[in-house]
């Protein structure tokens, strides 16, 4: 075997962990976890091999120093399952320290690629697109489901709670087939995806998988203390909601549903927003029934959960974070845990309440406080803490999209706002009514007005947005919407200008092949694809463009992509959808040139959640210093006006 230039991995594994509930960290972690199957590609070019493990194979010399060499290209479809898997497997054969993780430089990843040129983070889904579908086995699934999860225990694979390669040789033999295959289809993935001009910085990539390979330390005792008065607190709702309603499953929404229209209140849904508005003229009774389930449908505290599952031996969740896990911007998405969606906490006595919870004492908790879920959804922030002897920073950008969008519209009162160290809000409603407006002070009501706006409004959004963003719950009437739009956008001319400079910039891309700038940004199609560059260098990319008539006559853009239901299918977008795309895309990357700076400055982030970082820091260390750095606008974005705001704590909240 000559030297090595390149390689590409798919690995077969075990592990009795559920790998959907605590992910790869946890999987690898378990005593019986093990790689059954090891397929790879010498250089790319080459036939791809199997080396079956299971059956006394071993991984060659050259391609052990191949993966601990840095220098070494490593490709994998999700390299992350690949790069932990591995870590555990040279640990266990001596190569690596316990509690280590194979580096991440050297590591590439064919989904991340994947998702930033647009098309499917799913192995089947991104050959299908790239007209790959053929290369996938179609009983991979069933094959995984039987060698590589828990059975039950039969004569054929020896009262085992796995099956091995003798349990069925025959399916054995399709195993290492579609380990073969599925090495060959992400070749033939890597190979379609060279032909586009990708700009993936893999630098972000690699800090990405630092920081999901250093987790974050969770407070076990309060989240087992949290989860056992949430049952006590659930057999009560349970209880009482039976009582009530006399149903044998009041958990069940076909029963509660039933229930409701048996007593004149039909309903097609139980979400949040459907039992709010039936609570408003719900009689006594009703009323009574759906308070308790709510309360007892509050799926926050699954969260808690979700941390018992996914903590690793050392007390630390691992791998939270998705790199390039929003499609069209190339933002960050959640993994397990999902710190993207964490309740609010509002508690005045926020210390009280944690105390109080970890003694779990259930009818002290009851008697000071109206909901036991409410208070348990209220401490999740709080299961978060640092290492012993730190302490957390947590800094985030201040109304940063609204910094961006006013930077590239060039709205100048905006801007002026934004350096006076203005409130938005303020701001925004002041110039909607013509009046001054004071948070706390003069015309103070018209507040939420100009945060309903800014929030609902700045992607073209109109009287359905505002809606959306619980304009009506907030106490807008409903004919005061539609002169909110109105005022917003006279208010804003120049962010309105920049939608339809967009609209007509990726228009004329595609209908001409050509290329266009516009201020900061740069349009073109290529290689069938339509491109926009960001400030940064960065391209967000859509996936064969054309111009298609829209439901209402007009003219509009579609492209392929992952549409809201998770399928590979034309959507629909206009210049205000982009100008989303490309602020969010844009202060993605603000978000990422501040975590390489800070890092390099010696500061350990933990987490990250949407403009936020969590760092956990040593106690000489200050929050001015992390929002100073924060703050600093590189250079292709001069003239934005960066603020960041931070605190300190000793577990993760909100200040």
């Amino acid at each position: 075997m000559g030297g090595i230039d390149e390689l590409g991995i798919d690995i077969e594994t075990y592990s009795s962990v559920d790998l959907l509930k605590s992910g790869v960290y946890r999987y690898a972690e378990s005593p019986d976890f093990r790689i059954l199957l090891f397929g790879y590609r010498l250089n790319l070019e080459k036939e791809a091999e199997v080396i079956d493990l299971e059956n006394g194979g071993e991984i060659p010399v050259p391609v052990v120093k191949a993966i601990l060499d840095q220098t070494v290209p490593k490709w994998a479809f999700n390299a992350n399952f690949e790069r932990v898997c591995l870590s555990r497997w040279f640990r266990d054969h001596g190569y690596l320290k316990d509690g280590d993780y194979l580096p991440s430089r050297g590591w590439n990843c064919s989904m991340v690629l994947s998702a930033s040129l647009g098309y499917p983070m799913s192995l089947a889904g991104a050959g299908a697109a790239l007209g790959l579908e053929e290369g996938k086995l179609t009983e991979g699934k069933d094959l995984i489901r039987f060698f590589c999860r828990p059975v039950a225990p039969t004569l054929l694979n020896g009262l085992s709670e796995r099956n091995r390669p003798f349990t069925d040789y025959t399916k054995w033999k399709r195993f290492v087939e579609y380990n073969s295959r599925d090495v060959e289809v992400e070749h033939g993935i890597d190979l379609r995806l060279g032909i586009y001009h990708h700009s993936l910085n893999w630098d972000e990539y690699r800090l990405d998988q630092e920081i999901n390979d250093r987790g974050i330390r969770v407070d076990m005792n309060l989240v087992s203390a949290a989860l056992k008065l949430d049952a006590c607190s659930r057999a009560e709702l349970t209880e009482e909601l039976s009582r009530l309603t006399q149903l044998s499953n009041p958990n069940s929404v076909s029963q509660i549903r039933q229930w409701l229209t048996d007593h004149g209140k039909a309903a097609e849904s139980l979400g949040k927003k459907q039992v709010a508005e039936m609570l408003k003229d719900a009689d006594p009774e009703i009323r009574e029934v759906l308070l308790l389930r709510q309360q007892l449908a509050k799926s926050s505290v699954k969260k808690y959960e979700a941390m018992a599952n996914s903590v690793c031996s050392d007390g630390r969740i691992r791998g939270m974070f998705q790199f390039y896990g929003a499609a069209r911007s190339g933002r960050w998405a959640g993994r397990g845990v999902q710190l993207q969606n964490l309740p609010q906490n509002h508690l005045p006595d926020l210390d009280q309440a944690r105390r109080l919870v970890l003694t779990g004492d259930y009818d002290v908790l009851k008697m000071l406080y109206d909901s036991v879920p409410d208070v348990l959804s209220e401490l999740i922030r709080t299961a978060f803490v640092p290492a012993e002897g730190k302490k957390f920073i947590v800094a985030d950008f201040s109304a940063i999209e609204a910094r961006v969008i006013a930077w590239l519209a060039g709205e100048e009162w905006r801007k002026e706002v934004f350096a006076s160290g203005g409130d938005i809000y303020c701001a925004s409603a002041s110039q909607m009514f013509h009046v001054p407006v004071e948070k706390h002070g003069v015309n103070g009501h018209l507040r939420q007005k100009g945060k309903i706006a800014e929030l609902a409004l700045g992607y073209g959004g109109g009287v359905g947005a505002l809606k959306a963003m619980g304009a009506l719950e907030m106490g807008v009437p409903e004919e005061e919407l539609q002169p909110l739009v109105s005022a917003w956008r006279t208010s804003n001319p120049k962010i309105c200008h920049l939608w339809w400079n967009v609209d007509r910039a990726v228009k004329t891309v595609i209908r001409e092949k050509t290329t266009i700038g516009l201020d900061r940004l740069s349009f073109y199609c290529r290689s069938g694809m339509l491109y926009i560059q960001l400030p940064s260098g960065r391209k967000l990319t859509y996936v064969k463009p054309r111009l298609a008539e829209n439901r209402f006559g007009g003219e509009s853009v579609e492209y392929m992509g992952v549409n809201a239901s998770k399928k590979w299918d034309l959507i629909e977008s206009y210049g205000p959808k982009f100008v989303e795309n490309i602020v969010q895309g844009i202060s993605r990357d603000l978000l990422a040139v501040a975590m390489l700076r800070l890092e390099s400055r010696g500061f350990r982030i933990v987490a990250h959640v949407h403009d936020e970082v969590i760092i956990e820091a040593d106690p000489e260390d200050s929050v001015e210093e992390v929002c100073r750095i924060m703050s600093e606008c590189p250079d292709c974005t001069e003239g934005l006006l960066l603020r960041a705001d931070g605190y300190e704590c000793e577990y993760y909240r909100k200040d």
